[in-house]
């Protein structure tokens, strides 16, 4: 391994080879992208969703050229469910089955409660929280259905335990997702399916930078131990153990990935 500031990337080995894998919100740049890489390098199959078409389909040809054969994509706007459900049933008539879904759909924003209006609150929520659920529910019907099991990994966020200005329905949305995992993991067991989930802090990406201030993210990098942020493929490999064998036991856990659980 590197050091702390330079992060050593770790090769697969083949931890979800034959698995079919469905990841929301993976056109690219972030936590989604870097795990469909990933998941790729481990053996996987991957279909690709993103409510971006283009990026979405750029992002594909990249993957493409890389691992032949074992990337598809498929956009899909996770506030629609007639598109989700077109999504999970796309991937079980492609490969035959379902293995794991990766619910990493999510938007942000900044505004304080007082000047917040109704639509920014419910875009927020519809995307961040409603948009797992939907994937959440069509990921177990799936599951449910094919009588094989399967593993569900929904992105939180470290936002959802802790107070930050401005964020009020990003946290809110955030918190739901975890209460969403826990419950879901009750409900999942009998049809031998596992639900847990990642919470990470600081990721960068593009979108990142472009709506977050600097003064914003200087202070977010000094809270974390490391002095620095996440790489999204630090949160990917995360995600690739919650979803391989290595986590075989467990189920409605929510894994701070930083410093920053409370």
């Amino acid at each position: 391994m590197g050091d702390v500031d330079s992060p050593a990337y770790v090769p697969g080995h083949g931890l979800l080879k034959g698995r079919t894998a469905v990841i929301t919100a993976a056109a690219g740049a972030g936590i989604g992208g870097a795990t469909a890489r990933r998941f790729l390098e481990e053996g996987a199959r991957v279909l690709i969703s993103d409510a971006h078409a283009r990026r979405l389909k750029e992002y594909e040809g990249e993957l493409a050229a890389e691992f032949e054969g074992a990337v598809d994509s498929l956009p899909c706007d996770v506030t629609d469910e007639s598109q989700v459900r077109a999504l999970f049933d796309t991937a079980v008539e492609a490969h035959g089955r379902l293995d794991i879904v990766v619910n990493n759909a999510g938007l942000g924003g900044t505004s304080t409660l007082v000047d917040m209006t109704d639509e920014q609150w419910s875009r927020v929520l519809d995307v961040t929280l409603n948009g797992t659920f939907r994937c959440v529910r069509a990921a177990l019907r799936a599951f449910r259905d094919s009588g094989s099991g399967g593993v569900v990994v929904n992105n939180a966020s470290v936002v959802g335990w802790r107070a930050q200005a401005g964020q009020a329905h990003y946290a809110a949305a955030k918190a739901g997702v975890m209460a969403l995992t826990r419950s879901a993991a009750i409900e999942a067991a009998e049809y031998g399916v596992r639900v847990n989930a990642v919470s990470p802090s600081l990721a960068m990406h593009p979108h990142l930078v472009k709506v977050t201030t600097p003064e914003l993210l200087a202070e977010l990098t000094a809270r974390e131990a490391f002095g620095r942020y996440a790489e999204p493929w630090e949160v990917a490999n995360v995600i690739v153990f919650l979803a391989s064998g290595y986590s075989s036991y467990m189920t409605g856990e929510v894994v701070s990935v930083s410093n920053q659980h409370p």
